[in-house]
């Protein structure tokens, strides 16, 4: 176990020298406009050669760098949450191959090479999902590995239709408009993003990857796994046009909808923060598909900062109340736990976009583009409504980890005394602080100016006001709003249970498919195909052998057969 934390602050170590470097790489080349591609072949055969490749450009060496700080973040903070797991050494190398798959994709400039880090990514997240080795944990692994599969298989088709190109490094052909050329390749590109960052109908994974032990849930949710499909998107942007950029587009307005809308219905802490990681993915698609990539990578950066933040405090809050997760047996604990609460509401605020911190300058900014586009009606109202909303869930969740009534036991014993998980929160603290204002100075040099009218203008604040007085008072009037709740099931289950989605993803769909795999292998695999494939060949040819074996016995009999016949037919054809 001492073993296991040591090995923990030595890869927080690495990991946090490596982002330093990363930082003053990317800045390098940001100030000097400046990109390596490196090309390595690894074999060559008969003219052909297996090659591997990497890019290392201002975006790709920046996000290396948040990807590696909030990692080192974590691997310190699973030192203190971790401590009492016997498999403390074991997770730890879970973690740093989560990392290295990420890392990996993040350089790739071929899909090839970009499938190895996305199944990565995919495999270890299985394995983190299903790490304490329960029921609820193997069906939630399950569940992500299954709706991230559609996704690789996107890809697989992606790797056979870009060779029409004549090769995979894709980051050739983006600006020069040949990879739209390729027919089906850019809806493929938007159905593999769509999946791995869990847009809708492929939402469900995301909370019920929950199950994994709380440091995991901060790195996946902040900058790994659930992100590697807007960066992927972000990557393939210069070719999104027509069809695909437009079912992008509806779908981020829905699923940011009903992602707020659900964890306003949510009690389960973890699962509330998770569906707020889904409303912001829903909010980086949706300015991905208006076409301002740069604007989506900002939100990016600026949400890993205080979602690491928020989950290390969420997971500080469930450690230290005795494993519970839900908000309702929670209350007070501002005076129990000053420090975490303090940075748990200080990056509650910094998604709401409260000025200044780092959620202010993305999303202001974002809303601000969105509002001055060519928006329609319905993903106007949706983008407005869904601001409103993460307001109000998170002013709920202020409410009951400040100012609500102390609900736990009289022998709890809730502290900030682990010093291991609050340094790290202190570090990411500072980024949800000034990490909005550092990265928009970097990446916009130059100011925007968008002109509104005033009412567009105060639009987002006022929205904010009302959904974060919506969010307090409600809870405020407990009873009467749970017995509203109880009064309008229907609608409360409807809305609580992400409109129905986990139940379709498994009981649903895949019932249905599994159903029709079935009775595709009782009659088609196990059936005629055998019948008339392996089975029937082996049948028709063991017979054919056996007459072949008859006719080299040498009998006369049979060579007396064969010159009757051919007489015969000598015969036919002269006469």
């Amino acid at each position: 176990m001492v073993w296991g934390v040591s090995m923990s602050l030595v890869s927080m170590v690495f990991l946090c020298l490596f982002s330093l470097v990363c930082l003053f790489v990317s800045l390098c080349m940001i100030f000097t406009d400046f990109s390596c591609y490196i090309e390595w072949e690894v074999v060559t055969l008969n003219s052909c050669s297996l090659e591997m490749t990497m890019i290392f450009d201002w975006m790709s060496v920046l996000f290396l760098c948040f990807v590696t700080y909030i990692s080192s973040m974590v691997l310190f903070y699973s030192g203190g949450y971790m401590v009492e797991d016997e498999n403390i050494g074991r997770f730890i190398y879970m973690v740093l191959g989560f990392v290295a798959s990420m890392v990996f994709l993040i350089v790739s400039p071929n899909l090839v090479s970009i499938l190895l880090g996305w199944d990565g990514l995919g495999l270890v997240s299985y394995v983190l999902v299903i790490y304490y080795q329960n029921e609820k944990s193997a069906a939630a692994g399950m569940l992500t590995a299954l709706s991230n599969r559609v996704g690789d298989v996107a890809i697989l088709i992606s790797i056979g239709l870009l060779f029409d190109l004549g090769g995979w490094g894709f980051i050739f052909y983006s600006d020069s408009g040949e990879l739209g050329a390729v027919a089906g390749l850019i809806p493929l590109m938007v159905l593999a993003g769509m999946t791995k960052s869990a847009q809708i109908p492929f939402s469900a994974w995301l909370p019920a990857a929950m199950a994994a032990p709380t440091p995991v849930s901060a790195l996946v949710h902040s900058s790994t796994l659930v992100t590697a499909g807007v960066f992927l998107l972000i990557r393939f942007s210069p070719a999104l046009h027509g069809t695909g950029q437009m079912v992008l587009f509806l779908v981020a307005s829905l699923t940011m909808f009903m992602a707020g809308l659900g964890a306003n219905f949510e009690t389960d802490l973890k699962k509330i923060i998770a569906l707020s990681t889904l409303s912001q993915l829903g909010v980086m698609m949706y300015i991905l598909s208006m076409g301002f990539y740069k604007l989506a990578f900002f939100h990016l950066l600026t949400h890993a900062l205080f979602k690491a933040l928020l989950f290390m405090c969420a997971g500080a809050v469930i450690h230290s109340v005795g494993g519970t997760q839900d908000i309702r047996s929670m209350g007070g604990l501002i005076y129990t736990m000053p420090l975490s609460i303090t940075m748990m509401n200080m990056a509650n605020l910094a998604l709401c976009g409260a000025p200044f911190l780092a959620g202010f300058y993305s999303k202001d900014l974002i809303l601000e583009v969105a509002f001055s586009g060519g928006l329609n009606e319905v993903c106007f109202w949706l983008l407005v409504v869904a601001t409103g909303l993460t307001v109000c869930y998170t002013f709920r969740l202020i409410y009951y980890s400040v100012s609500g009534d102390y609900n736990l036991g009289s022998l709890s014993c809730v502290s900030d005394e682990d010093s291991s998980m609050t340094w790290p929160m202190a570090g990411l603290g500072v980024g949800a602080i000034g990490g909005g204002a550092f990265l928009a100075w970097l990446i916009f040099p130059s100011p925007w100016m968008i002109c509104l009218p005033i009412s567009l203008k105060f639009l987002a604040l006022a929205i904010s006001v009302v959904g974060g007085a919506i969010g307090y008072t409600l809870n405020l009037m407990a009873v009467s709003y749970r017995l509203g709740s109880i009064s309008n099931y229907g609608v409360t289950t409807f809305t609580g249970s992400m409109w129905f989605m986990p139940f379709l993803s498994t009981f649903g769909v895949s019932s249905w498919i599994l159903k029709i795999s079935q009775a595709y292998h009782q009659s088609g695999d196990s059936g005629w195909l055998e019948y008339y494939g392996a089975q029937g060949s082996s049948i028709s040819l063991a017979m054919a052998s056996k007459y072949l074996q008859v006719a080299q016995d040498n009998s006369v009999k049979i060579y007396m057969v064969l010159f009757v016949v051919w007489l015969i037919m000598i015969g036919v054809i002269l006469f």
